[in-house]
């Protein structure tokens, strides 16, 4: 056996376990399904940034002259922006619950119930307050830092575990409570599940207190301290990123979707990212040395050009030097869904999948464009990305879009598709000789 073949079954037997990991699943599923929260709250901000502001150094149309009246919307969107972005975690919590209850076979809504009580029981029941000098604790209320993105890995460690102790619990059968026959069905499912949820609840709040009382640090602080925080350097780190583009765009070129497989680690971390950037710009904070600028909304709109592997940039380039009929038509069929980012035509129409012609500049594409706009945004020329969108939107209206109207991001994406070109177009003149010598 060859050692590509050897390597290409290695990677389908990974990418096939990560696949079907349960907790992975239900991690990537929950993702997933709350995408339009995170718009929705992005959307709002924008929308109160650039339409309803009348203050502030950025461009909004409540500055033009006869429009400041449009600041009488400014409470309607932040109220949708805190129902979404700041109980962000709470709906990340719920539906991990229920995705990881389902894979469990266990019926109903409890594990998702019973996930979101495992939560708040590890929670401080009190924040703490600067008024002229003297700190003041407020009690019987639930601190914002933990329902928005910094509470999201205790949320999701809590999510995970409880299920699995419920599911546990339910499934030896050693707290049921058989009901008569005569009581009702929904009844008796409830005093079925009694114990198990009361155990469950009170083991993850047990938890919480020990570590309290003995290490002096809550959950919340433990995980976000040594877990979620060096995580979060990591990615916020350009090695880090190219890591993980790199992973995705060699299990892509075997044929595997390759943003499923990343899916449950990168979208905690970019979504946490994007959203911890989007508050902060509701909160008047332009610093970049204090945005993100590696989050969601950066890989879609620099290193996704037209579809993983930039293939806009592919595309452009069969229009424009290849002389082979049958990758003109595919790049033809594929010019509308790459403006949308969708791009499985080129991936495996080419293909691209297992063609060691064209796996290289697809794989080394996204990198140099990443590359490229991240040190574009840290020196300034591009405005970082602090709002979500969705991933279809097309290229240009997604950096104005994401940075809430950049210039330099707009100018940087350009350049990105260029260089994408550039990258392509060697590949594209090679498979020219390639069809020549076969015929």
């Amino acid at each position: 056996m060859k050692f590509s073949d050897e390597l290409t079954e290695k990677l389908l037997v990974t990418a096939n376990k990560i696949a079907t990991q349960k907790h992975m699943c239900a991690i990537k599923n929950a993702f997933t399904a709350l995408i339009p929260v995170i718009i929705t709250g992005s959307f709002c901000t924008l929308i109160t940034n650039v339409v309803c502001a009348t203050e502030g150094n950025g461009i909004s149309l409540g500055k033009l002259p006869g429009m400041q009246w449009l600041s009488m919307f400014t409470d309607w969107f932040n109220a949708a922006n805190y129902a979404t972005l700041n109980f962000f975690t709470v709906a990340a919590v719920v539906l991990i619950g229920l995705e990881l209850g389902k894979l469990n076979k266990m019926q109903g809504f409890m594990p998702g119930i019973i996930a979101l009580c495992s939560f708040v029981s590890c929670l401080p029941s009190f924040v703490e307050i600067t008024n002229e000098g003297a700190v003041i604790q407020v009690a019987n209320v639930i601190g914002k830092d933990y329902t928005a993105s910094r509470g999201l890995f205790l949320g999701i460690v809590i999510a995970l575990v409880s299920v699995e102790i419920y599911t546990k619990l339910v499934t030896s059968e050693v707290m049921k409570i058989n009901m008569p026959d005569s009581v009702p069905g929904n009844v008796s499912n409830s005093f079925n599940v009694l114990f198990p949820s009361m155990v469950t609840i009170l083991i993850c709040a047990l938890f919480n207190f020990v570590t309290t009382k003995f290490i002096g640090m809550s959950l919340y602080s433990i995980i976000y301290t040594f877990l979620q925080t060096p995580l979060e350097k990591v990615m916020q780190g350009l090695p880090g990123l190219l890591i993980l583009m790199f992973v995705s765009q060699a299990f892509w070129s075997i044929g595997i979707h390759g943003n499923q497989i990343i899916k449950p680690v990168r979208d905690p971390l970019l979504n946490a990212a994007i959203l911890a950037n989007t508050d902060m710009v509701a909160q008047g904070i332009q610093d970049i040395s204090k945005l993100n600028i590696i989050n969601m909304s950066f890989w879609d709109t620099y290193m996704s050009l037209g579809g993983s592997g930039c293939t806009l940039g592919l595309v452009i380039a069969i229009l424009l030097l290849s002389k082979r009929e049958d990758y003109r038509a595919i790049a033809k069929l594929e010019t509308a869904p790459a403006i949308f980012e969708i791009n499985e035509p080129m991936i495996f129409g080419l293909p691209i999948v297992l063609n060691p012609l064209l796996v290289v500049p697809f794989i080394l594409t996204p990198l140099v464009t990443g590359t490229f706009a991240y040190f574009m945004t840290k020196i300034g020329f591009a405005g970082v990305c602090v709002y979500a969108m969705p991933w279809t939107t097309p290229p240009i209206l997604s950096a104005w879009l994401s940075t809430g109207g950049s210039i330099g991001a707009i100018v940087t994406q350009i350049i990105c598709i260029v260089m994408a070109v550039l990258i392509y177009a060697p590949f594209v003149l090679l498979a020219n000789k390639a069809q020549d010598t076969q015929q």
